[in-house]
């Protein structure tokens, strides 16, 4: 079915008390904004339309990382919802499908349930998303006969009888284009906000013999967000569906509760995730590797087999090829690390290859940054790099070289090559104990002066 989908994101938020725009506050690493335009982007839409207003500029370069293809309108006035949607009305003058509009601030509608409201588009003319609310507060309430949705009634104009319904609006709604713009330019704003609502447009339509439904969802994909309290239970929310769907999959997660997923987060089944792992946006763990305990990491790619941890941080770029290990204390970016290769303890990787098989000692860095730009260090297969060692890029290691521990490698080592980089050790005899004699005595001076 052809779709266009509208999302609203022109609020402002004054109760996140915040420079960023509502709707660019951020649930797993993702702004709102993204999530509710993921949702809608399951639907393969014919375009994609953004209104903004406040931090417009900001929302824009948002939505367009979200999908190239958006095109933003700007809604000036915070005059209601059904004039934030008309600001879409130009774009779609000569469009004729349907049109879906959804809420930036509104991250959690699922994709089957865009579905389901597609599927009841095939009978009626327009389509509401509804929800049975455990507590009906302040929502506009559905009213309906049978399958037949007659009328959404905001809270404050609703009278005894309509308050007491409990199925309540999402606000969502799927119409024809031409349709949803031809009932909004009907819509007044004589009600208890001066408003002008985009809920009017069910009763205008049943007035001129359009037909209306509601499709329904659990609660929780309902959920708007208005305040800080409301983003920490959304990332809540968010994470308990995510930690639900791994173990679901056959990932192992010893303790649920302490891992934090991405919006994106991919793991393998037969994965094993220990305590207290952050997996931030752009994360791929394959099947059966092995993520311990307190790492973090984030925009990179781990193999089968590999082992991360505990205590490593991947940072983007970096990618993990088969059984390859990082151990306790270690920092990988923009680096891929070979099958079978070793970084275990205490040691930077960053703007690397490092081959097959080849083994990191402790300790070990590699000087990727000059002050100016970075530069690339390349180790190839069955290398082993001593403790300590400092590689200054760029600088290649040949296959099966070696370096001395406590080496400032600074030029290309050849392949079986063993590099040491060091001043020569020089041993003076008796000379420990005589420094020492020295120093205590200049101790000594320096307390009889002070009393």
């Amino acid at each position: 079915m052809a779709t266009a989908l509208i999302v609203l994101a022109a609020g402002r938020g004054t109760r996140m008390k915040s420079d960023l725009p509502k709707v660019l506050h951020p649930i797993a690493g993702a702004p709102m904004l993204a999530h509710a335009m993921a949702a809608g982007a399951t639907l393969d839409p014919d375009h994609v339309i953004v209104v903004a207003g406040h931090g417009a500029e900001a929302v824009r370069k948002a939505a367009l990382e979200c999908d190239a293809r958006a095109r933003v309108v700007i809604q000036n006035e915070q005059l209601g919802t059904a004039n934030a949607v008309d600001q879409a009305a130009p774009l779609l003058a000569d469009y004729d499908g349907d049109a879906l509009v959804l809420y930036g601030d509104t991250p959690f509608i699922q994709p089957e349930t865009l579905e389901r409201m597609q599927s009841a588009r095939a009978d009626h003319d327009i389509v509401v998303l509804g929800f049975e609310a455990a507590d009906p507060g302040r929502y506009g309430r559905l009213v309906t006969e049978g399958d037949t949705l007659d009328r959404i009634v905001e809270f404050k104009d609703a009278t005894p009888a309509e308050s007491a319904i409990s199925l309540c609006n999402s606000g969502v709604i799927l119409a024809p284009a031409r349709l949803l713009f031809e009932l909004i330019s009907q819509v007044t704003n004589d009600n208890a906000s001066g408003e002008y609502y985009l809920t009017d447009i069910v009763a205008l339509a049943r007035a001129r013999g359009f037909s209306a439904t509601a499709a329904t969802c659990d609660e929780t994909e309902t959920m708007g967000i208005n305040s800080r309290a409301e983003l920490a239970i959304a990332e809540s929310a968010f994470q308990a569906r995510k930690r639900a769907e791994a173990l679901e999959n056959g990932v192992t997660l010893t303790a649920p509760d302490t891992v934090q997923f991405g919006h994106d987060t991919y793991l393998g089944r037969d994965c094993l995730v220990e305590p207290y792992v952050v997996f931030g946006p752009g994360v791929t763990v394959e099947t059966g590797a092995h993520i311990r305990a307190f790492s973090h990491l984030e925009g990179c790619h781990v193999a089968r087999g590999a082992v991360v941890g505990p205590y490593a941080r991947l940072r983007p770029g970096t990618e993990l090829s088969e059984d390859a290990r990082i151990g306790n204390f270690v920092e990988v970016k923009n680096a891929l690390i070979g099958e079978a290769a070793k970084v275990n303890h205490l040691s930077y990787i960053g703007d690397a290859q490092v081959g097959e098989a080849s083994n990191i000692g402790a300790g070990t860095i590699t000087c990727n940054y000059d002050g100016v730009g970075k530069h690339e260090t390349i180790i190839g297969a069955r290398v082993f790099v001593g403790s300590n060692t400092m590689l200054v890029a760029p600088v290649t290691l040949g296959d099966e070289a070696m370096t001395g521990s406590g080496s400032v490698i600074t030029r290309d080592v050849a392949a079986g090559a063993l590099a040491i980089a060091r001043a020569e050790q020089v041993e003076k005899p008796g000379m420990a104990r005589k420094l020492f004699e020295t120093l205590r005595s200049k101790a000594s001076r320096r307390s009889k002066v002070a009393e």
